[in-house]
């Protein structure tokens, strides 16, 4: 079982930025994928961004360019930083770590409040 603690959510003015952050209970980055999702209300959980276990990274068409995924693994920690934010950012945002190759391996966090407004 891997517990997933995020942190860093919040209500932020379009054009500015937060940073969320990730941290497993257990050393898992070499073995998992780290993920984060979003879910707005009223509408289905999408992936934001993955950073797969050799350090590769995937990014949904919307944040392109204005977010970054990345992980530093002497804190143990998986980031989302998040430039440029627009209200259509406002979302619920969770981390995920699965282990691919076994699906019945997928974890959720408990999710961090990201609002976008002026």
């Amino acid at each position: 079982q891997v517990q997933l603690v995020e942190s860093g959510g919040g209500l932020v003015q379009p054009g500015g930025s937060l940073r969320l952050s990730c941290v497993p209970s257990g050393s898992i980055f070499s073995i998992y994928t780290m993920g984060w999702y979003r879910q707005a209300p009223g509408k289905e959980r999408e992936l934001v961004a993955a950073i797969f276990s050799g350090g590769r990274t995937n990014y949904a068409d919307s944040v392109k360019g204005r977010f970054t995924i990345s992980r530093d693994n002497a804190m143990n920690t998986v980031y989302l930083q998040m430039n440029s934010l627009k209200p259509e950012d406002t979302a619920v945002y969770y981390c995920n770590a699965a282990r691919p190759g076994w699906p019945q391996y997928k974890y959720w966090g408990q999710g961090t409040q990201v609002t976008v407004s002026s």
